[in-house]
């Protein structure tokens, strides 16, 4: 089991601003629904806090409230590319510091908040709107997820 104490304190800044980026990323892909999509967001911690299962690290993870720094960046296209880079980054960092379970455990985690996320509010009749699904898919990529992401 890794924890927390196996990152370094910047490491573990990475490791939790992922998540969070992530339902950023999709809260800005399409216009209207933050309210709902925020709080999908929230609802994504307290499920995975019911359903983690035997994760040390993702326990650690979803315990810690998720801080959303959306001012610090100037456009949507701006959140997107810097996000999706944090993504990466973070998938790297878990993938060197944990086991390979906890990793794929991170990366559905990030992937499963993400479409719940997306799915929360309906944009112009659907579901998941084309502009929601292409940030789910570069989601997925960013993490290193082998599976289409739930939407």
């Amino acid at each position: 089991m890794t924890a927390k104490s196996a990152f370094s304190p910047a490491d573990w800044q990475t490791v939790l601003e992922g998540p969070p980026t992530a339902g950023l990323i999709v809260i800005t892909a399409a216009h209207g629904g933050t309210i709902r999509e925020t709080i999908a967001m929230a609802e994504a911690y307290t499920d995975a806090r019911r359903q983690h299962g035997d994760s040390e690290l993702l326990d650690e993870i979803v315990a810690a409230r998720p801080k959303l720094e959306h001012n610090r960046f100037h456009s949507p296209d701006e959140l997107k590319e810097h996000g999706l880079a944090q993504l990466r980054e973070a998938a790297s960092l878990v993938g060197k510091t944990a086991t390979a379970g906890e990793l794929n455990d991170y990366r559905q985690f990030v992937v499963t908040l993400a479409g719940q996320v997306a799915a929360a509010h309906r944009e112009h009749g659907q579901r998941v709107s084309p502009e929601e699904t292409a940030a789910l898919q570069d989601i997925a990529t960013a993490v290193g997820a082998t599976e289409e992401p739930a939407g």
